[in-house]
């Protein structure tokens, strides 16, 4: 009965507080990693979302139809025409040192760089209605290589970040084509260090 009540009254050895401290360790090394990855994974949505509304706001104004502008005489007509927008005269924000590390609240003035003149229409931000009101993580940018709505006319639309300010971007673009008068959006983006 005495070692009965002995081996009751004992505490944990140094051993089994040892074992207990290392598996708490290591699971909160494991949950801060976790962690670590799934805020990464919030913040490049931000790119993913914003590049996927540029493709579209793209793709709506190619489907647009635009016709000149002048009157007609009677019994002509006027040619539809389609054709993509013009890439901006530089991306928002204007330098990476912006957004290394650190969030960048863009103005309205900041989307209309390329605003274009009246004879070769609407480019840039302003030709695609895209704007950001909130603070971003990225720089966002994009260039067509024609904008004649030819077959073989592409833009390229990307988005470049520093989460952790080391000066490593990451960068996110899509691509698309004009084929046989239907502007063509790649599937899936490409993704450069996403993480950094």
């Amino acid at each position: 009965m005495r070692r009965m009540l002995k081996r009751a009254q004992r505490g944990f050895t140094l051993i089994e507080l040892m074992i207990v401290v290392a598996i708490v360790g290591i699971l909160a090394v494991l949950a801060i990693y976790g962690v670590r990855k799934y805020l990464a994974n919030a913040k490049t949505a931000e790119a993913r979302n914003s590049l996927g509304q540029l493709s579209k706001d793209q793709a709506a104004e190619y489907e647009k139809e635009s016709m000149q502008a002048t009157v007609l005489g009677q019994g002509t007509s006027a040619a539809t025409s389609r054709a993509l927008c013009g890439g901006p005269d530089g991306p928002v924000p204007a330098a990476k040192t912006a957004i290394a590390g650190a969030k960048y609240q863009s103005s309205p003035a900041d989307w209309n760089k390329g605003s274009g003149s009246a004879t070769a229409g609407p480019t840039g931000f302003t030709c695609l209605k895209f704007t950001m009101d909130a603070p971003q993580y990225y720089m966002y940018s994009w260039a067509s290589s024609g904008t004649a709505g030819a077959t073989g006319d592409t833009f390229t639309a990307s988005a470049n970040g520093d989460l952790n300010g080391d000066g490593t971007l990451s960068t996110f673009s899509i691509q698309g084509a004009i084929n046989s008068g239907t502007l063509n959006i790649a599937p899936n983006m490409l993704e450069i260090n996403p993480e950094e």
